[in-house]
């Protein structure tokens, strides 16, 4: 066998042990994902957030320039709650760069979802303006700018219209179906109150986040494991619906972290790290140690929305500091895997499934999803945790 032989034999074995490792992933729990390709890569986070910006902004705004459409290709429609996660992604770019035309997005945003929503900035669904509210007000400790704080104020008011006494307790799903409730309704709006209270100190905010979050620990969260369930009642039996979302993980662990920034109550704290910890390790969840994909449409958001609460924990210095590196890992391996499979370029579209590149339409929900973990990757760079 001569010596290119022997060579080319050699490179195509070392090209097969990473496909056979990756098989294998799917079936493994965390931390065996820190196998790495043999192709070096630039993993340019934070320039490539700028360029995932300016090609959702051009890709998906409507026409009328008032709100960003469904898809890529082929659906301009009106969705009310993915334009609160972009109004987040533009807030989190106005934090990394202090460039002013994200500010300009931003309020154009605000404005162009009142309009688009009817004039009124009210919904149907409790999460669908808890999501808004919860931009909002990120956006008014951002900007400053009053208006931003008049809508979150806005919609906590009739977001507080949902809170009864159905399943025990809770804030319903939407107005029609009050005897439903849900993680979605619930920690989002504990997070809420949580950083309303520490802006404004009402003490009837924080009174009811601690309500709302014995609530949603009672009755959604496993005790066996801390993974969080989806909601209760909704096919009017009483049934608990056990299906494991990652943005349910998300947000309580959101809901957990902001109760334990405003109280100093270590058992909130310890809840957060609990769910974490069972969610990066989840083989349901996290297979092999990557986000599975929750397809399209309203799935296509829920992976962000994990990344944007994990972030925040991995951030925190009170977390133990094996913690904060097992999380910070396991964030790494998520936004490297989607910077380097899951992006199309030149038109930077964002996989539902970051092992894979995309194909055909991309929501904007998947879209979304997609620039808010490069904008966290960017920022966990930035802050040593990469």
């Amino acid at each position: 066998m001569n010596s290119i032989t022997q060579y080319i034999k050699k490179v195509a074995l070392a090209g097969l042990i990473p496909v056979m490792l990756t098989s294998c992933l799917k079936d493994k729990p965390f931390p065996l994902y820190d196998n790495k390709p043999s192709a070096v890569i630039n993993y340019t986070f934070a320039a490539t957030a700028d360029t995932l910006q300016d090609k959702t902004y051009a890709t998906f705004l409507s026409a009328n320039g008032n709100y960003f459409i469904q898809s890529s290709a082929g659906n301009t429609n009106y969705n009310y709650w993915p334009q609160a996660h972009t109004m987040d992604v533009f807030t989190d770019a106005f934090l990394r760069t202090k460039n002013e035309v994200y500010k300009q997005r931003m309020k154009s945003l605000l404005n162009g979802t009142k309009i688009s929503n009817g004039n009124k900035l009210q919904n149907e669904y409790y999460d669908d303006m808890e999501w808004l509210a919860l931009s909002t007000l990120r956006a008014y400790e951002a900007t400053g700018d009053a208006d931003y704080l008049a809508a979150a104020t806005t919609l906590w008011t009739d977001i507080k219209t949902g809170v009864n006494s159905n399943q025990g307790g809770g804030i319903a799903w939407r107005k029609s179906q009050l005897d439903y409730k849900n993680t979605p309704a619930n920690a989002p709006a504990i997070i809420f109150a949580a950083r309303l209270y520490r802006l404004q100190k009402n003490q009837a905010d924080l009174t009811l986040a601690k309500e709302l979050y014995t609530w949603l620990k009672t009755t959604l969260v496993d005790p066996s494991s801390g993974i969080i369930w989806d909601g209760i009642n909704g096919n009017h039996d009483g049934q608990i619906s056990k299906n494991k979302f990652t943005y349910n993980q998300g947000v309580f662990i959101g809901a957990a972290l902001e109760l334990y920034n405003v109280t100093g109550d270590g058992t909130y704290l310890a809840d957060a790290v609990r769910t974490a910890t069972a969610t990066i390790k989840d083989l349901d969840i996290s297979p092999g140690g990557l986000l599975k994909s929750e397809g399209q449409g309203d799935g296509g958001l829920f992976k962000g929305i994990l990344v944007r609460y994990l972030t925040l924990l991995t951030l925190k210095e009170d977390v133990a500091s094996t913690d904060r590196d097992a999380y910070a890992k396991f964030l790494k391996y998520n936004a490297e895997t989607l910077f380097a499979k899951g992006i199309s370029r030149p038109d930077y579209l964002v996989s539902p499934d970051w092992k894979t590149k995309p194909s055909g339409a991309i929501d904007l929900t998947t879209q979304i999803s997609g620039v808010t973990t490069m904008e966290a990757a960017a920022t966990l760079k930035a802050a040593g945790k990469f």
